[in-house]
């Protein structure tokens, strides 16, 4: 974990969830393991451990480089440095 990492500084409070549940499962009506949030966008998307894998996808396509887990919001994940905080 990095105090050093600048793609934490924006707040979990700052941007809402564009659904409950991961976008592109929902469309493709298949099941996910836990979810994501980007804190750019809203967007959410399934874990690496889901099928889909469309939180990574998401930032591969778009660069949004942090994800907060949606249940809870314990951490934060920084896709560019790979790091947790």
């Amino acid at each position: 974990m990095s105090d050093e990492c600048e793609h934490f500084q924006q707040k979990v409070d700052d941007i809402l969830p564009n659904t409950k549940g991961c976008e592109e499962c929902e469309k493709e009506n298949t099941p996910w393991v836990a979810i994501r949030q980007c804190l750019t966008c809203g967007h959410v998307g399934c874990c690496d451990s889901s099928v889909g894998r469309h939180a990574t996808k998401h930032f591969e396509e778009t660069g949004h480089s942090v994800m907060i887990a949606v249940q809870d919001h314990p951490w934060k994940w920084c896709y560019i440095h790979k790091e947790y905080y």
